[in-house]
């Protein structure tokens, strides 16, 4: 059993749902990147998304976007990557998700990059510019290494196309909050709620389903456990946070922001 499948099971136990916290790997620095991760620790996420940074990240807001080009401008490479990885796994036990685009997997080869990204300490992969139709050899190696496939689906994804994607999947599902790309957002849209609510009818318990893509605060965080999100997934609020700071203030301004959104998580009895 994966570690993330443990991680949701461990949650369900302890009546709590996920903090998925979301870091660009090199940003603002390596030492940098270490302090958030460890901020991320101590403050209660449950599972930590690493960014590898991508020439053209489609899918990432302003914000992501400006941490993964100071990264590449610091020089990190997928090599760099998975040695911060390496040393991540050394400090901790939590599910690694790594985020990336499809390009660098295939320019590598599907199963050379996730065979090198498991020995690291990967768990899971979240390609968001790869398609289910042209995903057999990805989940040939993703079988291969007993890694999660982590998939993605929208508020306008039909029916059918969930059931699709959720054959495949495993982990969880990633839900997209809202059209266009990642960024805090100030309101939780109706369409939001109205897709987290067909997600989990489709899935039927089958997969977890994990709300992205604009989710900054405790209070949004809340609204959408309420509305049946096994999970939410946090990034440009933190990187934001991180923006300016000093590596050794990074993890403790971390810390405190990571434990409030994980109060959000505590289901009351």
């Amino acid at each position: 059993m994966s570690r993330i499948k443990n991680k949701f099971l461990e949650l369900e136990s302890k009546n709590q749902k996920a903090l998925i916290a979301y870091v660009v790997a090199g940003y603002p620095n390596e030492k940098g990147t270490f302090s958030a991760v460890r901020g991320l620790i101590k403050g209660g996420a449950d599972i930590i998304e690493l960014g590898l940074p991508f020439s053209d990240p489609l899918a990432d807001g302003p914000v992501i976007q400006n941490a993964t080009h100071l990264a590449l401008k610091n020089g990190i490479s997928t090599t760099k990557f998975f040695s911060i990885v390496k040393k991540i796994r050394n400090e901790t036990d939590l599910p690694l998700v790594l985020m990336t685009y499809t390009n660098l997997l295939y320019r590598q080869g599907y199963d050379k990059f996730i065979a090198s990204a498991k020995k690291a300490g990967i768990d899971g992969f979240i390609l968001p510019d790869l398609p289910v139709e042209e995903a057999r050899h990805y989940l040939n190696a993703i079988h291969k290494y007993n890694a999660d496939a982590i998939f993605l689906i929208s508020p306008n994804t039909s029916k059918e196309r969930i059931k699709k994607i959720i054959r495949v999947s495993s982990g969880f599902l990633y839900l997209v909050s809202v059209y266009g790309t990642t960024g805090a957002q100030q309101k939780i849209k109706k369409y939001t709620i109205n897709a987290i609510k067909k997600a989990k009818q489709i899935s039927s318990g089958k997969i977890p389903i994990a709300v992205g893509f604009g989710v900054s605060n405790p209070a949004q965080a809340r609204n959408f456990i309420k509305v049946g999100a096994d999970a939410i997934i946090v990034g440009s609020a933190f990187l934001r946070l991180i923006e300016g700071l000093e590596a050794k203030k990074i993890e403790s301004h971390i810390e405190r922001f990571a434990r409030s959104l994980k109060e959000s998580t505590k289901l009351k009895n």
